[in-house]
């Protein structure tokens, strides 16, 4: 196994742990304020252990309510609730082997229809069962390799 795909197995590994946060939604006010009322903590309690006024805890709220909150702050507001941050990607296709799957699929039938209509304007016309060969082929070939276009 090659050094990168020793570099995609691990991350995808990581991925794996927090991708049962997948299906969590987010409170609709946002976990710090969630929380903060489910424990009956008050805006001013919370902003006294961050050091700032009862208005600026209110904006922070409101900055994660709309998603514009940092990552610092909201570690921050997360450690004032005892709590930790949990942040991290979560592949849309499972895992990164199957994202890189996906994408490598994606281009080596670009690849492989491109030269097809050019060799079928030359009378040369490959048969269904040889493009999906192609395909499958370049596919593997683009999975090993992993050169940048494949994200393009």
């Amino acid at each position: 196994m090659g050094k990168k795909a020793l570099q995609v197995q691990h991350l995808s590994d990581k991925m794996q742990v927090v991708s049962i946060l997948n299906n969590v939604a987010q409170p609709p006010t946002g976990w710090i304020k969630a929380t903060r009322i489910t424990l009956g903590i008050t805006l001013q309690q919370l902003g006294n252990k961050l050091s700032i006024s009862k208005q600026s805890m209110r904006d922070i709220e409101r900055r994660e309510q709309d998603g514009t909150i940092t990552i610092k702050a909201l570690t921050a507001a997360a450690h004032a609730l005892d709590m930790n941050l949990v942040y991290g990607f979560v592949p849309m296709d499972g895992t990164l082997e199957q994202l890189i799957d996906r994408k490598a699929k994606e281009l080596a039938t670009q690849i492989v229809l491109r030269t097809s209509n050019s060799m079928k304007l030359e009378d040369q016309e490959n048969s269904k069962k040889r493009l999906l060969k192609a395909i499958e082929e370049c596919t593997t070939a683009l999975k090993n390799e992993m050169p940048k276009i494949l994200w393009d």
